[in-house]
């Protein structure tokens, strides 16, 4: 099959590639454009060249097809190499996404042409690899060093506007592909600029380097260094030499650990949203979504719903708790206004689909109600008692509960088929986990719902069976378990807290803890305790029995001076442990870290003999996700060797 066609705009041939759905760069892609530089070339009609996409975008990268594969001529490298050479100069015509590969080769065009919603971006570093086909070399020349080291090191993608600012594009457009011609056009009629390539580049003092350096480190994640370290080669070599640094740097990663990880967080986050076991059977429409409670998760659901273009009932016990739930949804609108993300219009629209009510009645036309209320057996089942008696049959009724049964709180509902659990990660607006908890009554389509919402509020659902804690908090309460048991075994918080730092966790276990208090976790395991399980005493519970609930409380796991949020170590503490703690244990880091991901992977296998969970790679997206495991590492399953378990 042809990928590329070519007609005639007078002395400009427009060719087209499609190769839907995302044009990438495959073996048959790269094939056709190096073979079309010497047709074009060799045609004495042609002057100039404009490259444009069929389908929603550029080329957006290398087919995830040959990801892992040996590399087959002709290389990316030398077809942006063949285009930059060409004796009629190229055009990219940018819509969508130009991204990796797809970039690199529009910075072989001798220009650049964009659509205001495009983008460009050199993603590589967050599939643990550096750009391989010039990315590092050509980006600095075409744009300056500094744009370089933020678009290379951090992966994220430009927008068309800013990347204009910055040199990456040469102009903005509006109808692609007639503008792009007549751009070509203009551009033969003035002296061309110097091929990519050929423009200079000056060497940066040792300190922008450290800075950059400070910048880009991040805990066990190595691409981005050495992303930065190419792009300093560049610098301070020959093109041809900085070519042969990178490529070789690109090839030494693509076999590493870390782009293993990558890869494998990579193809789970491509399937998740979407699986097989649901294909073809329809969700139910969600225009109208209900929230009952305004509280901070209730208003994070409202939010997220509300940008999701959805109209937003949200219904509280009292007037003054509905007026505080729509501040509090106003507050989420506020700071993304306080961030350039929305205008004050853009404000008020969305508020505009947000109403609060007293009344349960105001549900009639719900098409999905959520409820968002104190996790109380009691007061969720009351919650369920009014929506089963006044919302439509057809309502699919969702609990965000975190730690109950959803079959409990469903009893008595009026065909539970209808009703699924829907555990949202607060803040509900930011955070991207989704677990959908579907009770043995779910109905199919009940159950696709859920996931076409995760879908349309871009968050990344996991469907996970029911056990005390789901996923998620189920291997979080083994992490924090396993955790104790090393401080009993002499090891130190602050050491735990640094290995897994050092591991690539934002917080170690006990800072955590101390961030988002112990009392939470305290409470759940008084509340078994209440009704007669037998829940052993953990070291957490001697804390908040003796008035340490972290932060808040000036001390948790550590102390805290007032107005300063440093954990210190804490001779209170050590004291109040002291009698638990029957060891003095020396690990290293590297060895306190296997230890919590180990206890983790091994919850992690009980779950899925349980068939809590449908595989190992959704229990690396819930930790990933949801509870801060370094991508980079691919989560506690991937870590234990468990990746290769079919979907």
């Amino acid at each position: 099959m042809t990928l590329l066609t070519v007609r005639r705009d007078g002395e400009i041939a427009v060719v087209t590639l499609d190769n839907p759905p995302v044009n990438a760069i495959s073996e048959a892609v790269r094939k056709e454009l190096f073979e079309m530089v010497g047709q074009l070339d060799a045609d004495p009609e042609v002057r100039a060249a404009v490259l444009i996409c069929a389908g929603r975008t550029f080329l957006a990268g290398a087919d995830v097809r040959e990801f892992g594969k040996p590399p087959v001529e002709p290389h990316l490298p030398d077809v942006v190499d063949r285009i930059e050479g060409a004796e009629k100069p190229w055009v990219a015509a940018i819509h969508g996404a130009a991204l990796g590969g797809g970039f690199e080769i529009a910075m072989g065009c001798r220009f650049r042409v964009a659509v205001e919603s495009a983008r460009v971006g050199l993603p590589e570093v967050t599939l643990g690899v550096i750009p391989g086909a010039s990315g590092t070399v050509r980006t600095p020349r075409l744009a300056g060093i500094e744009t370089a080291v933020d678009l290379v090191t951090s992966g994220r993608p430009m927008p068309a506007g800013k990347a204009l600012k910055a040199g990456l594009i040469d102009a903005a457009v509006s109808d692609l592909e007639s503008d792009a011609v007549a751009f070509a056009r203009a551009a033969l009629n003035a002296e061309l600029p110097l091929p990519v390539s050929q423009r200079p580049l000056a060497p940066m003092p040792e300190d922008f380097w450290q800075d950059a350096r400070k910048r880009a480190a991040t805990a066990g994640h190595q691409a981005p260094l050495r992303a930065l370290d190419s792009l300093r080669f560049a610098t301070e070599h020959g093109f041809a030499e900085a070519m042969a640094h990178e490529r070789e740097t690109f090839l030494d990663l693509r076999g590493s650990d870390e782009a293993a990880a990558l890869r494998h967080i990579f193809f789970a986050e491509r399937a998740a949203p979407k699986p097989s076991a649901l294909k073809g059977i329809e969700p139910r429409p969600v225009r109208t979504v209900g929230v009952i409670g305004g509280g901070t998760m209730g208003a994070g659901i409202a939010g997220a719903c509300r940008e999701a273009g959805m109209e937003i009932i949200l219904i509280e016990r009292d007037d003054e708790a509905v007026a505080r739930g729509l501040a509090n949804v106003g507050k989420i609108f506020d700071g993304a206004v306080k961030r350039g993300k929305l205008s004050e219009e853009d404000r008020a629209g969305r508020m505009a689909g947000v109403r609060g009510s007293t009344d349960y009645a105001e549900l009639a036309d719900a098409d999905l109600v959520i409820e968002a209320v104190f996790e109380e057996i009691g007061v969720k089942r009351a919650v369920f008692a009014e929506l089963g008696r006044v919302c439509r049959a057809d309502a699919v009724l969702a609990t965000n509960t975190s730690y109950l049964d959803p079959r409990a709180i469903a009893e008595g509902l009026p065909d539970p088929s209808r009703f699924i659990g829907l555990h949202f990660f607060s803040p509900a607006h930011i955070m991207k986990l989704l677990e959908i908890v579907p009770t043995p009554d779910t109905a199919p389509d009940v159950l696709a719902t859920g996931f076409a919402l995760g879908r349309a509020l871009n968050k990344m659902p996991v469907q996970a069976g029911i056990c005390e804690g789901f996923i998620g908090n189920r291997i979080l309460k083994r992490y924090r378990a396993e955790a104790e048991a090393l401080v009993t075994q002499g090891v130190a918080i602050a050491e735990i807290d640094a290995a897994m730092r050092g591991y690539g966790f934002r917080m170690g276990p006990f800072e955590a803890q101390d961030l988002g208090g112990l009392d939470i976790a305290f409470l759940q395991r008084e509340g078994a305790r209440a009704e007669g399980q037998d829940v052993p005493e953990t070291l957490g519970d001697i804390l908040v029995r003796a008035g340490r609930k972290g932060q808040k409380t000036g001390g948790g796991w550590y102390d805290y001076a007032e107005g300063d949020r440093t954990p210190k170590p804490s001779a209170s503490v050590a004291a109040l442990l002291a009698d638990r703690v029957s060891g003095s244990a020396a690990l290293s880091g590297p060895q306190i870290a296997d230890r919590l991901v180990g206890a983790m992977a091994a919850e992690g296998e009980a779950i899925l003999r349980e068939g809590i969970a449908q595989s190992p790679q959704d229990i690396d997206l819930v930790e990933v996700h949801g509870y801060g495991f370094p991508r980079w590492k691919g989560g506690p399953m991937f870590a234990a060797g468990l990746r290769d378990s079919a979907r």
